[in-house]
């Protein structure tokens, strides 16, 4: 099976894109920068784009293409073109590889708004949230917090030293390798940390504001985000892990007086 990525495509399965080139239903390519092949729709129901499993020969990659309705809104195509450069300056275990030319386009026979599109590796395994539920929803012991705490930190320094920040960390975006190594994903959030931005947050300036319940610090939801902030939410993703509970518990936290008991 080869699949279209033409959101307007009539039959975007169509059984004769197997052999093809170009989708027999719409004429748009099948092989992305020549290279790509899509096989199989992973989830459509991700932020703002769509997501994909693409092969490059055998190897399997995944694809991220922007949802259409969204390529005009200023905001949002400059997050999409954020996380394919941040990914594209980090090269790191603890992030999913992408090579300099993996934000690409793609413009449909007939169109005249292309299809923003980025190709990265693909992890096998499961995010934090998912492997809980596998083991029973059971809090990890203190020797397991503290090794993956080292390698969340060690990955975020790594982040940090590039100057860039994640601003979305949760356990749905950790994800454990098949080897056990714990890498960062979804970097659909990420900001540079550039002197424009400082500039702008010691003026009070207000950023994107991107919010995730019980894991965003309040900077963050005033548009006040800073480097600093990933730690809050790393510190709460933490704390998930060793109590099996949303940080925002009752049982936890006390919200009149801002504190965890």
């Amino acid at each position: 099976m080869s699949l279209c990525i033409n959101p307007n495509c009539p039959r975007p399965d169509h059984p004769g894109n197997s052999e093809a080139n170009d989708c027999q239903a719409c004429g748009t390519t099948l092989v992305l920068e020549g290279r790509y092949r899509v096989m199989r729709l992973l989830s459509s129901q991700t932020g703002f784009g769509i997501v994909y499993e693409a092969y490059e020969r055998n190897l399997p990659k995944l694809l991220k293409v922007l949802r259409q309705e969204h390529t005009e809104i200023p905001k949002v195509l400059a997050m999409f073109r954020q996380e394919a450069e941040a990914l594209s300056h980090l090269n790191h275990p603890g992030v999913p590889f992408m090579t300099q030319d993996g934000y690409f386009t793609v413009m449909p026979p007939g169109q005249t708004v292309p299809l923003h599109c980025i190709v990265m590796e693909k992890i096998d395994g499961v995010n934090l949230a998912q492997w809980m539920k596998q083991q029973g929803n059971h809090p990890i012991h203190e020797q397991q917090a503290v090794k993956w705490l080292t390698q969340l930190v060690e990955i975020l320094q790594q982040i940090h030293q590039n100057n860039y920040f994640h601003r979305d960390i949760k356990p749905e975006n950790v994800m454990i390798r098949t080897s056990g190594q714990l890498a960062l994903v979804d970097f659909g959030a990420a900001r540079a940390v550039t002197q424009t931005y400082l500039t702008q947050m010691s003026r009070g300036g207000v950023a994107t504001a991107i919010s995730s319940a019980c894991y965003t610090p309040p900077e963050q939801e005033q548009g006040q985000a800073v480097p600093q902030s990933d730690f809050y939410s790393l510190g709460r993703t933490l704390i998930y892990l060793l109590t099996a509970k949303a940080p925002t518990d009752t049982h936890l936290y006390d919200s009149l007086h801002n504190r965890f008991d």
